[in-house]
């Protein structure tokens, strides 16, 4: 056996039965709130839909079958691609639909729907949050624009575009693309009821030894005196700014995050820098996730740490522990690389218990609140053996994600049960619509008797649904056998931004034979 993969199995062992000490205080083994989000990538067709030729009932088949995988694994949060190469899946005044989802660029699914509405809809009804991704620089995959439609920026404004190692970009410097892509993502927040814009690591794009990204024209009509690297960073900076100015004024409680490549910068470069040996964000790719966290423009962060926990370059450990502390007025989530499971020259990634122990080293770090996993096909029928690990252990219950971090508050509003039935092995329930809070979600939990429901205690979280409203109460439709033996019963608001209420709690023995139920306790 090699050195290498003694140390990595040592090194499970000790952590898996003797925890990790690195912090003050462990976090509990299953904490109540947690993001838990998988990336679902559209760009050819890496997640969904399958192929571009797919029907659009089978594409519809197939979203759902990476939603109920996902919501099996207790996830709460969907991070969808809609938006690529400079293309739309959903009708846009500003960009064609994707060849990716119709199979031609510009021809609408046929038969019709709002793809992104709907994929909304099915991710709300299960209980995750969904995540919009944009990438906002990249305008095509390659350098063929007979494929792109008459609409594509990229012929209607040539002017505006940089081929670049056999892609097309926008040129992040010009203020009128920053006004255009703006513009894009402020239709998205309007239109559709989303809870977040995100935007992943591709700014100025990566180095290809012995190519330029040639930008020399705006830099000597905009550069006003800075070096190259300060320009760019300013004009990514600038960029952030205005997409964060622009979702808070139109709706407060979107969120706007960003998963950035997992190095800052090398401690070589700058002692703040992280003790590793690689690609970063601030010298290679112009950006600068720090000053984002401190000028409070993204409401959390999500560094794709897609290294094994001791890799020698970049360790996922080290850069966890750095993420933690240099964390400010941000969630901090981090993303991992299920990609690379049994599929990467690095051999740690042939353990199976790689990324669970992943998962408990970051539980560890009170700053990190929750994973997120590229990408979603890896789960989906695949990798069974490390699913089945997290099912029984990791991800064993569910959980609710974090409140926004500038919108966290009290919800003073309680539930107030109208109505309980029981008919046809179903409780049909009605809550009285709140004067003062804008309900997104119920969260439902469960114990053996209604004195010790509990609704800190992770383990008795069942569920998240989504808010149906008729006539001025909200209508919950529960099946029996999500209360097994228990009596006890509690139900919680949950909001836009994902704060929650204090519970009312009923007796589940005795709630359906009265029209009002027997409330137990509004404050436990």
């Amino acid at each position: 056996m090699h050195k290498n993969q003694r140390f990595h199995i040592f090194f499970t062992v000790v952590f898996i039965f003797f925890g990790w000490n690195s912090q003050a205080q462990k976090r509990e083994m299953h904490p109540k709130t947690e993001f838990r989000g998988v990336w679902i990538a559209t760009v050819v067709n890496i997640d969904w839909p399958k192929t571009s030729s797919d029907m659009v009932e089978k594409e519809k088949s197939d979203y759902l079958e990476i939603l109920d995988t996902y919501k099996k694994l207790n996830f709460n949060a969907v991070i969808v691609q809609i938006r690529s190469v400079g293309d739309a899946f959903y009708p846009s005044n500003f960009s064609p639909w994707s060849r990716f989802l119709t199979g031609k660029e510009g021809q609408e699914p046929q038969p019709y729907y709002d793809t992104l509405s709907w994929m909304i809809d099915q991710a709300h009804q299960r209980g995750f949050e969904f995540h919009a991704w944009m990438n906002p620089y990249r305008a095509t995959f390659d350098l063929n624009k007979t494929q792109l439609s008459p609409k594509h920026d990229a012929l209607i404004h040539p002017e505006w575009m940089i081929e670049y190692a056999g892609k097309i970009y926008y040129d992040p410097a010009l203020p009128e693309v920053q006004s255009h892509l703006t513009r894009i993502v402020e239709e998205v927040v309007e239109n559709y009821d989303i809870d977040a814009i995100h935007f992943d690591d591709y700014f100025y794009p990566y180095t290809v030894p012995g190519k330029s990204f040639n930008d020399s024209a705006s830099f000597k009509k905009f550069g006003n005196g800075m070096s190259l690297a300060d320009w760019r960073r300013s004009n990514v900076n600038n960029f952030v700014h205005n997409i964060s100015t622009t979702i808070k004024a139109c709706k407060p409680w979107v969120q706007f995050g960003i998963s950035p490549f997992g190095v800052w910068r090398n401690k070589s470069m700058d002692p703040k820098g992280s003790d590793t040996q690689s690609t970063s964000n601030y010298d290679d790719l112009y950006a600068d996730p720090l000053l984002w966290m401190d000028q409070k423009w993204i409401d959390y962060i999500l560094p794709q740490l897609y290294w094994s926990m001791n890799n020698p370059r970049a360790s996922y450990s080290k850069l966890v522990k750095w993420w933690s502390d240099n964390s400010n007025n941000t969630a901090v989530y981090i993303g991992h690389a299920t990609y690379k499971i049994k599929a990467d020259s690095d051999k740690s990634w042939n353990y199976i218990n790689e990324i669970p122990t992943q998962i408990d080293f970051s539980r560890n770090y009170h700053n990190v609140q929750g994973n997120a996993f590229y990408s979603a096909k890896m789960f989906v029928n695949k990798n069974m053996d490390v699913v089945r690990l997290l099912e029984e252990n990791q991800f064993k219950y569910p959980a609710l994600p974090p409140a926004v971090p500038n919108l966290k508050k009290s919800v003073t509003d309680i539930p107030m049960i109208n109505e309980f039935m029981k008919d046809d092995g179903k409780y049909y329930v009605t809550i009285k619509n709140p004067l003062n809070t804008k309900v997104r979600y119920i969260a439902l939990y469960s114990a053996n008797t209604a004195g010790n429901v509990n609704y800190n205690d992770p383990t008795q979280l069942i569920d998240k649904i989504a808010v149906e409203e008729k006539y001025g109460n909200i209508y919950l439709v529960l099946p029996v056998e999500k209360f097994e033996e228990n009596r006890g019963c509690a139900f919680t608001f949950i909001d836009y931004a994902a704060n929650e209420s204090k519970p009312i709690t009923i007796d589940l023995a005795t709630a359906f034979k009265i029209k009002l139920p027997q409330i137990i306790n509004e404050n436990r």
